[in-house]
């Protein structure tokens, strides 16, 4: 069934009342109101249909989050999915998008950029996966006439999981051997996120590339941060940075960030890693993020909005390009996006680990720890323009300020910008 513009408003603003009650604590309402949005939603119909599934899902497990503290543990604990589930679900994202083909095809032309002229690079990879396919890639297009001949490179992964990057050195191993190209590849089982205890020395050439990554650290105890930050206002983390002459900067903090206006940077652990990663001094460091804003304070009321319109926009990329009936589909919509959906709704404090900000939010961050932009190349929009052609219509790509944001129709829905010490 394919539903008309009234049918759509129509449950939009059932499921925006859902909310507000929710948010009230006008339980009984609100449940009435789940109620009658689940007769509407369903996840094998049209986009709107499928996306309000995954939202009242997460509306119900909202509800009962204030109600009852410990049935939502058990839940989480059953619905926890293994590492390979994982990782399969994340395969198919990138095999129905195009923004993680991208966000690998812009940083490794600007690494390639980057690191002209030198025999040894090193790279720090914040987001692995199992395939390694960005490094493989990379390493076909440093085959390409005028590379060095005795390039080494040795790429630092980190990730939680360790079979994560065994599996991806496996990969990078196979396929080095198949190109015979002359490469040390080291990967090292980094089960946190300290740069100081990266094994880079300052100096060497280094590359560091994050996809989706970062919003992650952004997660903290909300309430302890906002009394931390109180105290502290006006007062830097790092003696280091109190006692280096520099050049003052003024940051206006985004309204969007979860405790604006005490600082830009909300998270202890996000304005110490990235200061650790300017410590590093790399070349080159790409980041890509979703251009959305989901992380707005305790508000439900904005949260929800924002989500839903950027994940409604996802859930309408995948009505343009695949069959209703793929199972290919159902299964990604589900254990991804429906999870993530019912994260940002229903988590709290650490527990909420998707917490979106825009790049506007960003910048102040990345600067006030040292960094500064640098373009995106002519030809990574170039290359990205032509691989976003092999896509539906309706994808496009938009440069503002140095950054670069991919668009569906007119919604941005994901940045990649660039940044060097």
């Amino acid at each position: 069934m394919n539903w008309d513009d009234d049918e759509r408003i129509h449950l939009i603003n059932l499921l925006n009342d859902c909310v507000r009650l929710t948010e009230l604590g006008n339980f009984n309402d609100a449940d009435i109101a789940l109620y009658h949005l689940s007769q509407l939603a369903s996840s094998d119909g049209d986009s709107m249909q499928r996306v309000a599934t995954y939202f009242i899902e997460a509306l119900a497990y909202c509800q009962v989050v204030k109600n009852l503290r410990g049935v939502p543990k058990v839940l989480h604990l059953v619905k926890t999915l293994s590492t390979p589930e994982q990782q399969l679900v994340k395969k198919l994202f990138f095999d129905f998008y195009p923004f993680i083909k991208i966000a690998h095809t812009i940083t490794n032309q600007a690494i390639i950029e980057a690191m002209k002229g030198e025999t040894s690079i090193n790279v720090l990879d914040l987001s692995p996966s199992y395939n390694a396919l960005q490094w493989t890639n990379l390493m076909k297009c440093l085959l390409k006439p005028n590379t060095p001949t005795c390039l080494k490179i040795t790429i630092t992964a980190i990730h939680e999981k360790k079979e994560v990057l065994e599996q991806m050195g496996l990969h990078l191993g196979v396929e080095a051997e198949r190109l015979h190209f002359l490469i040390s590849n080291s990967i090292l089982f980094l089960e946190n996120l300290d740069p100081e205890k990266l094994p880079i020395k300052k100096g060497e050439p280094l590359a560091i590339s994050s996809v989706l990554q970062l919003h992650s650290l952004l997660a903290t105890d909300d309430d302890n941060e906002m009394v931390k930050m109180r105290r502290g206002t006006g007062q830097r983390m790092f003696p280091e940075m109190l006692a280096k002459p520099k050049k003052k900067k003024v940051v206006n903090p985004s309204p969007d960030s979860a405790l604006s206006p005490f600082s830009p940077c909300p998270s202890h652990k996000m304005e110490s890693f990235l200061y650790g990663l300017w410590k590093l001094q790399p070349k080159v460091m790409v980041i890509t993020e979703q251009e959305s804003n989901v992380n707005n304070g305790s508000s439900l009321t904005k949260r929800v909005r924002s989500a839903l319109k950027f994940y409604s926009t996802l859930f309408d990329c995948l009505e343009a390009s695949t069959s209703r009936t793929s199972e290919r589909r159902s299964l990604m919509e589900k254990m991804l996006l429906g999870e993530e959906i019912r994260n940002i709704v229903a988590g709290e404090g650490v527990e909420r680990k998707e917490r979106h900000e825009k790049l506007v939010t960003w910048i102040p961050r990345l600067e006030l720890a040292g960094f500064r932009r640098e373009p995106i190349s002519s030809n990574g929009i170039r290359l990205a323009t032509k691989l976003l052609q092999t896509y539906v219509p309706g994808y496009h790509i938009h440069q503002k300020n140095k950054c670069l944001f991919i668009y569906r129709h007119n919604v941005p829905l994901f940045s990649v910008s660039a940044w060097k010490f």
